[in-house]
């Protein structure tokens, strides 16, 4: 499996690229307002987008999906709890920044939506979907079981986890998601967040701060 990441735009946020084989279909995992970026790397690979897969719909994450899709086709696979989130890029870079800065936020317009337990096939790659609410109430964790990898989004990170006090947000969710469908996982897949570097489901069992929520 070829995997890809980069950080982009003023939240860092972490965008995956995934593909079975080189100058084939892949997949783009959380896509923030930057898309040419976003194009930029899947072209310097000679890979080509076949799906948007979005965690969740906060504007960092999906800000740039509208744009990626339409100069692709691809659609954008999102779980409709946080449509109230992806349908108002522009909303939420108000409440943020009190204007919203010079570019295009288009909502993606053809979407498939998802659900706990789906497995989606994408570019020759398995992706099962963990609905894991908490940080927002559509939010989904991807786990490729094969390469023993999941993209955890914004539910888990390096040492920390989601917030929860922006709208939809709800502590006791996120830590009954981490109890029932992140912390079953076994100790040594790779966790790929939404912000900040790498680390494994056993280093944050051991280590993690608010590893109480879900002892």
């Amino acid at each position: 499996m070829i995997l890809l990441s980069r950080s982009l735009w003023l939240a860092q946020t972490n965008t995956y690229v995934v593909a079975s084989e080189p100058g084939g279909p892949a997949v783009v995992v959380d896509v923030p307002p930057d898309p040419s970026a976003v194009l930029e790397m899947v072209r310097r690979h000679d890979l080509s987008v076949a799906a948007l897969l979005v965690t969740h719909g906060h504007v960092d994450h999906v800000g740039g999906a509208g744009p990626v899709a339409g100069a692709t086709g691809a659609y954008a696979y999102v779980h409709p709890d946080d449509d109230f989130l992806t349908d108002s890029p522009e909303e939420q870079l108000r409440l943020l920044f009190g204007m919203v800065p010079p570019g295009d936020y288009r909502a993606p317009a053809e979407r498939v939506y998802l659900a706990d337990g789906q497995r989606h096939t994408l570019a020759g790659v398995t992706f099962e979907v963990l609905h894991t609410p908490g940080h927002t109430p559509g939010h989904c964790c991807f786990l490729v079981e094969e390469e023993g990898i999941l993209f955890s989004g914004d539910q888990l990170f390096a040492g920390s986890i989601g917030r929860t006090d922006l709208p939809g947000g709800d502590l006791g969710a996120l830590a009954e998601s981490m109890r029932t469908r992140v912390m079953t996982l076994p100790d040594d897949i790779r966790v790929l967040p939404g912000h900040g570097p790498e680390t494994t489901i056993g280093e944050e069992r051991r280590s993690n701060p608010f590893r109480h929520l879900w002892s």
